[in-house]
């Protein structure tokens, strides 16, 4: 099937923005005030918390897009 990627939705479009989007999870948990697991395993992870932190990953990518749309220069 053309299109596809083998099963793995997570992969990256431009690899080397994996580092910014570490940082921007990291920074929005710290806003949302939800714990990332230190040892890296999610499984103990609350699906309303991942969801939370995943909706405002979301939310800001798509505010970054629209304002480098308008021409606008200022991320917040």
């Amino acid at each position: 099937m053309a299109g596809r990627n083998n099963g793995n939705s997570n992969t990256l479009v431009v690899p080397q923005a994996n580092a910014a989007l570490q940082q921007m999870k990291y920074e929005a948990a710290q806003e949302l005030g939800i714990q990332i697991p230190q040892d890296g395993y999610y499984g103990n992870f609350s699906t309303r918390d991942a969801g939370s932190l995943g909706g405002y990953i979301t939310r800001k990518l798509v505010q970054i897009a629209e304002q480098q749309l308008s021409g606008s220069s200022q991320f917040r």
